[in-house]
């Protein structure tokens, strides 16, 4: 493993030849992996526009925030495209136990040749800052207001961060990378599915450089990745099967666009399912567990009509699989 503090990129990476886009941009990466690279995923499939969005925050220092529904696979995107350039890569979910001190740090009693002394240790935010690194804030909606404007010092174009304790000022790392992942654009809570979502004033919205929206995978993308995820479901019967509960997903999705459902399925929904469906060997009561517990009673009658239609089979019937 190499040191974090000490590398730089040291090489250049075809877009096209890497993430198979047909553009001519090279990315820096690095050479050797470090402690904070996430590991490759090599099933996971990557959205072009969007993922050209995030190479520009890696290439030219841009802000980015991924928004979508969750289960699209938003931190993942950033986190397998940094895994593939060898990018250290650190992720901090912003829900509401995390402070200001968090990310800026605070003073802390340690031991130091066995007397206790009062010293001051980094949050988060000044320990990425000083390297390269990818900081990714996820659920970046949901912060706390105290923890937002924390946030927006450093999402000026010069990126200083000042440590009022210490009268330091901080300069970013030349190899330093900031993103963001959301379920709305900063407008708050408006359908009801993301209790906590934050409203985000204008000038917190505007110093991101690039806001990227990632959608569902197409049905047969969303079928590979199941079957990848679930081998046991990669015959012919299991390919027929996955289709038709990838087709389910897709009807909750509409559901819920036009008002009719107050949840959906997400790709992560689909691939447990499917592994429910490996463990009971029966589609129906896996769909019952992975999903259909979690609905309002209410709309269950729907949502089993979904599964009927799908299935041409009743959802209140057991349906036993020979799944190997």
């Amino acid at each position: 493993m190499t040191d974090i503090t000490a590398s730089t990129p040291d090489r250049l990476l075809s877009v096209r030849e890497l993430f198979g886009i047909d553009s001519d941009l090279r990315v820096p990466a690095f050479a050797e992996r470090s402690e904070h690279v996430p590991d490759i995923d090599s099933v996971y499939r990557f959205q072009p526009d969007v993922t050209l969005a995030i190479l520009a925050g890696f290439m030219r220092d841009r802000r980015v925030m991924v928004q979508g529904l969750h289960g699209t696979g938003k931190s993942t995107h950033i986190e397998q495209i940094a895994a593939r350039l060898n990018w250290p890569c650190v992720r901090v979910n912003l829900d509401g136990h995390i402070s200001r001190l968090d990310l800026v740090g605070k003073d802390a009693v340690v031991l130091r040749d066995g007397q206790q002394v009062t010293e001051f240790q980094e949050g988060i935010v000044p320990w990425a800052l000083q390297r390269p690194v990818a900081l990714i804030f996820d659920e970046y909606d949901a912060g706390r207001p105290d923890v937002m404007f924390v946030i927006q010092r450093i999402l000026e174009r010069d990126g200083q961060f000042t440590l009022m304790d210490q009268n330091r000022v901080l300069r970013p790392h030349a190899f330093f990378r900031l993103f963001a992942t959301a379920n709305t654009v900063g407008l708050g809570n408006l359908n009801g599915l993301y209790h906590g979502a934050q409203r985000l004033n204008h000038a917190q919205i505007d110093r991101w450089n690039i806001v990227a929206s990632l959608d569902y995978l197409a049905a047969a993308e969303e079928l590979a990745i199941v079957q990848a995820r679930v081998p046991a479901l990669a015959d012919e019967a299991g390919t027929k099967l996955v289709r038709s509960m990838v087709a389910v997903a897709d009807l909750t999705r509409k559901g819920f666009a036009a008002g009719d459902l107050s949840t959906l399925m997400s790709p992560r929904t689909v691939i447990t399912w499917a592994e429910n469906v490996e463990i009971f060997k029966d589609v129906a009561l896996a769909f019952r567990l992975s999903f259909v517990n979690k609905c309002d009673e209410a709309e269950r009658p729907l949502v089993a009509e979904y599964f009927q239609r799908c299935f041409d089979l009743e959802l209140k019937e057991s349906h036993r699989l020979a799944v190997s």
